[in-house]
């Protein structure tokens, strides 16, 4: 006699991260896009010197805007789910590091977010296998 497993509620868990993380980036990068905010006035001297100096470049927040909006599309859609936490990987170190060092009021949500990236990269951990392989030989497979 044979018995079938009942499907188990992880199987889930990505889909649920993709959302709980890319919702907020749809909704963050659009406004970082659209309508670029000023730092707080409340902010360390350095984190305020730092988040200015972005600023005042002229293009670094409305790209990250544009990465932020375009990642979390791709998040929610489920398409280019690797790609999309590629891009992400570099702003979420940033934002970790920013919070460790310069303005520690916003670790929980960094950490928070951070962690979400992280448990989504190790569910698709199969897909970055040759990213992460010392040796790789060029061309088609």
């Amino acid at each position: 006699m044979t018995t079938t497993a009942k499907p188990s509620f992880v199987r889930f868990l990505p889909a649920i991260g993709r959302w709980l993380l890319g919702l907020p980036l749809v909704v963050f990068g659009a406004l970082g896009l659209f309508h670029p905010m000023s730092p707080p006035p409340d902010l360390a001297p350095q984190a305020k010197a730092f988040s200015l100096a972005l600023a005042q470049t002229g293009y670094m927040m409305p790209m990250i805007g544009g990465v932020l909006l375009v990642s979390g599309l791709l998040l929610v859609a489920n398409r280019f789910v690797p790609l999309a936490l590629l891009l992400l990987a570099p702003f979420f170190v940033n934002s970790l590091l920013f919070h460790l060092v310069l303005e520690h009021t916003g670790i929980a949500p960094a950490a928070v977010f951070s962690a979400l990236l992280v448990s989504l990269a190790w569910a698709y951990r199969g897909v970055f296998a040759g990213v992460l392989r010392a040796k790789n030989l060029p061309g088609p497979r």
